[in-house]
């Protein structure tokens, strides 16, 4: 159904707040032109009352997807990890998921041509009143701008907006931007209709912030291999690491600590994208370079079989949200050896699952390596209670429900017979 007038007035007026919540500078001269400005009202979120009524009785008659915004279902990291899950756990096929991606790794024009596409066909749906409900998943720097213009539209026409953070490094972002976008920052949370943070830690922090009463930490789900570490076999001293390397995820110090450890025997196998080239040459230099394996970025059987592989699994971040590595290493019954940041004290527990040493303590990180290694019945006692505590909290069975409750109180029920699609 095409949109009415009054819907074609809020749209005018959600494209003016895109322009005026840029965090980029306008030329002066913008804002005469502008169909409406924000100093019109004396709030950011241009809401007359009596468009919002109306809208919300249109919205019932016309809308009728969730809109899904995110990177790519191919991209590296945690956020097209998360939502690969949410499919496979049929998430897409319960609800009527309209997935539009904001971004796909690649050159420049690759990704400015992924964020035009991506706005034009949220526009194309707003415009044919196909929109019931958005859920934005957000991290920071360069995802949480592009993230920007889809709030300000969703925000200004009434629609119902979640928005899920997933950032472990947001506070950072947040204390290193100006005054103006930390202004913007908090016009997203303080008006977002549910705010999804990854664990209470994160929810205490975000409450520092942002007024909004509406802040849920939900914990990332993660699928459960039909499979189990087999107890007769013999370790191997194999470590592994999953994910993007470089300082803030530890990488230095693993390879200073796998030079304290001093075992030739121990292999280091290593699969992400970042600082891969700096950290073969520390890894060299400190005399350990043939004990390293770098797999570039694995995914599907490839990470599965580095998983079923290893003994140990090593995450010594400087700052997590709450990582799907450690999570995804724990469904597959390995300990954990990790840093008590983010949201991971609240999946590993220090000396149940693994273990929990501070940032940047080698000494700390080489002895609990020593220890799991020297003690195959401890390592495997660990890995049974890491499988477990995924299995009880962190399944798609545990948390995807406490999402759908969210998508039932913002007026969309689950349907096991519509099916979601995606561009």
């Amino acid at each position: 159904m095409i949109m009415q007038f009054h819907q074609l007035y809020r749209l005018n007026a959600a494209l003016a707040v895109i322009v005026m919540t840029s965090p980029f500078r306008l030329p002066r001269q913008t804002a005469g032109v502008l169909p409406l400005t924000l100093a019109q009202h004396s709030h950011p979120t241009i809401r007359p009352a009596r468009l919002r009524e109306r809208g919300r009785s249109n919205r019932h008659q016309t809308m009728k997807k969730i809109v899904m915004i995110g990177t790519h279902f191919s991209t590296m990291g945690g956020i097209s990890s998360v939502v690969n899950v949410y499919r496979a756990a049929k998430l897409f096929e319960r609800y009527p998921i309209r997935y539009i991606a904001t971004h796909r790794d690649g050159g420049p024009l690759t990704k400015l041509r992924v964020a035009i596409v991506a706005l034009l066909t949220f526009l194309g749906l707003l415009l044919t009143g196909q929109v019931a409900l958005v859920h934005l998943h957000v991290s920071s720097r360069a995802s949480f701008w592009r993230k920007l213009p889809f709030f300000a539209l969703s925000n200004t026409l009434g629609i119902p907006t979640i928005v899920h953070l997933h950032s472990g490094e947001f506070h950072l972002f947040y204390g290193k931007q100006s005054a103006r976008r930390q202004r913007l920052i908090r016009y997203v949370f303080d008006n977002a209709s549910r705010v999804i943070v990854l664990s209470e830690k994160w929810k205490e922090w975000l409450q520092t912030i942002s007024s909004n009463q509406h802040i849920h930490a939900i914990y990332n789900p993660v699928l459960v291999p039909d499979w189990s570490r087999d107890a007769a076999a013999a370790p191997a001293k194999r470590l592994l690491v999953l994910g993007r390397l470089g300082k803030l995820k530890g990488s230095y110090d693993l390879m200073a600590a796998l030079a304290q450890l001093g075992d030739p025997a121990v292999r280091l196998s290593m699969g992400g994208d970042g600082e891969l080239d700096q950290v073969r040459q520390r890894a060299v230099e400190l005399g350990v370079g043939a004990q390293l394996n770098l797999l570039g970025w694995v995914v599907g059987a490839d990470k599965e079989r580095a998983l079923r592989e290893a003994d140990v699994y090593l995450l010594p971040s400087y700052n997590e949200g709450l990582p799907m590595s450690v999570l995804e290493a724990m469904a597959y019954g390995l300990p954990v050896i990790t840093t008590p940041v983010g949201g991971i004290p609240e999946a590993v527990t220090d000396g149940v699952e693994g273990f929990l040493i501070q940032p940047g303590d080698v000494a700390a990180l080489s002895a609990r390596i020593a220890t799991l290694l020297a003690d195959p019945e401890l390592a495997r006692r660990m890995g049974q209670a890491a499988r477990q505590k995924i299995v009880s909290t962190f399944s798609t069975q545990a948390v995807l429900p406490r999402i759908e409750r969210l998508y039932a109180e913002l007026g969309m029920p689950g349907n096991a017979a519509v099916a979601g699609a995606s561009v």
